[in-house]
């Protein structure tokens, strides 16, 4: 049964700070959702289990999770040592019509102008209902990250335009990266190609690398 959604973000971030300590298992069944076996084939569980606790409200859709409060949720798996186990998927990158797109309207921006992390411990070893959840931290990029945020994408979305997104790597960016984002290599999307034609491409993912995210950590708990 999911949550009403918070009035405001001190009853968001009380909810996320009433989850910290507390084991998905229990979280799960106080939603009434089962507790897969393993995430290979349930990889946004975690993800979907917390949004349902804490009453969000977007699913996929491309706006921050809690519209109304200008706040995107994000879980992120970490180590025993709290690094972050992966890269942060953000959203779909646009592969055609993007003519007049800026860095201030873009998806990407709008996603990111204020992230409640939630930290939820992600070794393997582990087994899902035992994980537990972190501390959370509600974050806004300083001037220094989000002059790398623009930057980073403001590259990648001009390999786009110009008919180059089969040669971005996930080495592209310094904080941003795009990669294929689809559950198999026959999904495939309109691009530009080099000539200026339409192409088919995989559709393409924004994600934040890890040491992006990391930092973000340990400005949170020093």
């Amino acid at each position: 049964m999911a949550k009403s959604s918070p009035k405001d973000i001190n009853e968001l971030m009380l909810r996320a700070h009433n989850m910290a300590g507390i084991r998905l298992a229990d979280i799960a069944m106080d939603n009434q959702i089962a507790v897969p076996e393993n995430l290979r084939r349930d990889k946004g569980w975690v993800g979907q289990l917390i949004e349902s606790e804490l009453g969000a409200l977007a699913g996929s859709k491309p706006q921050q999770d809690f519209i109304h409060l200008g706040v995107e949720l994000k879980t992120i798996p970490i180590d025993s040592k709290g690094k972050p186990l992966e890269t942060t998927y953000v959203t779909v990158a646009p592969l055609v019509n993007i003519q007049g797109l800026t860095w201030q309207n873009s998806v990407v921006y709008h996603k990111l102008q204020q992230v409640l992390w939630v930290p939820v411990e992600g070794e393997r070893d582990i087994p899902v209902g035992e994980r537990r959840v972190g501390t959370p931290i509600l974050w806004q990029p300083n001037v220094l990250q989000a002059q790398q945020l623009q930057q980073d994408w403001e590259e990648i979305m001009e390999l786009i335009a110009l008919g180059k997104v089969d040669k971005i790597t996930a080495r592209h960016g310094e904080v941003l990266q795009l990669r294929p984002k689809a559950a198999n290599s026959q999904a495939l999307t309109e691009s530009i190609a080099e000539d200026g034609s339409i192409q088919l491409s995989n559709p393409r993912g924004f994600y934040l690398k890890i040491d992006f995210t990391q930092q973000i950590l340990n400005n949170a708990f020093g």
